[in-house]
């Protein structure tokens, strides 16, 4: 009986793990994967979180058989099916909960360390991406990439640097605001030809220019660092250029 136990446990224990290793790698919808290495982190930390328990309750229930074993001089049928339904129930669970808490739009305008506020619209766009028409969808992807880079730009910068600033504004505020007022036009109507094109082509054309938005941040960000690394340079040659130049052989 005990040996039909572990068989049973060690195969909900394999089960478990290829369902999250199913949920690590996005599932089988595309929309759930992540945009960005920001949201991907939080992710990957939420079902660290979901194993951690999963493997804490399967232990906890199998020790708690295992006395009761002891105790009772074996579980008998009916237990061993109420420990198979406690072990069923603890994957279910816990393979599901707790959830990736998707952050408001106000809680963005609201997030000031610039890493937490790219994570958190990474996020924050992933929800929204089923809502969005194709071209937009691909637009999105497009702005993970960059928001992964415009955050590696902004580690280490005071908070009320221009461009940080800027960046909270544009990030934390017009881009979900633009989000937002897109989604509040009827299914309907948003391919209904306007003065300016449809709702769904003005969309495409605003995010179109927020990326150009970010890029441009970016690379604002980044001539600084590689006008640095040109002053580091000239200063090497300048105080080790003599030794740095090869030796010349003598004929």
């Amino acid at each position: 009986m005990a040996a039909d136990l572990t068989n049973q446990s060690d195969r909900l224990l394999s089960e478990g793990r290829a369902l999250v290793r199913d949920n690590q790698s996005g599932g089988r919808h595309r929309n759930s994967a992540s945009i960005g290495k920001g949201s991907a982190r939080i992710r990957r930390s939420n079902l660290m979180k979901r194993a951690k328990f999963i493997a804490a309750a399967l232990f906890a229930i199998v020790v708690a058989a295992g006395a009761a074993g002891i105790v009772l001089d074996g579980i008998g049928f009916t237990g061993v099916m109420i420990t198979f339904l406690a072990i069923m129930a603890a994957i279910f669970i816990f393979s599901r909960f707790p959830k990736v808490k998707t952050p408001k739009r106000e809680d963005l305008a609201r997030t000031q360390d610039a890493k937490q506020l790219v994570a958190r619209t990474e996020l924050w766009l992933e929800h929204q991406r089923p809502a969005l028409p194709p071209p937009a969808v691909n637009l999105v992807d497009k702005i993970g990439v960059q928001l992964d880079e415009l955050g590696l730009q902004l580690e280490g910068i005071d908070r009320e640097h221009p461009a940080a600033v800027e960046t909270r504004k544009l990030v934390g505020e017009y881009l979900p605001q633009t989000v937002d007022t897109y989604r509040k036009i009827p299914r309907n109507l948003r391919e209904e030809k306007g003065a300016g094109g449809s709702p769904d082509e003005q969309f495409v054309e605003s995010l179109g220019k927020i990326s150009g938005e970010i890029d441009r941040v970016t690379r604002q960000l980044a001539s600084g660092a590689i006008d640095d690394l040109a002053v580091r340079t000239r200063y090497l040659e300048y105080k080790y250029g003599e030794a740095m130049q090869p030796a010349e052989k003598d004929d």
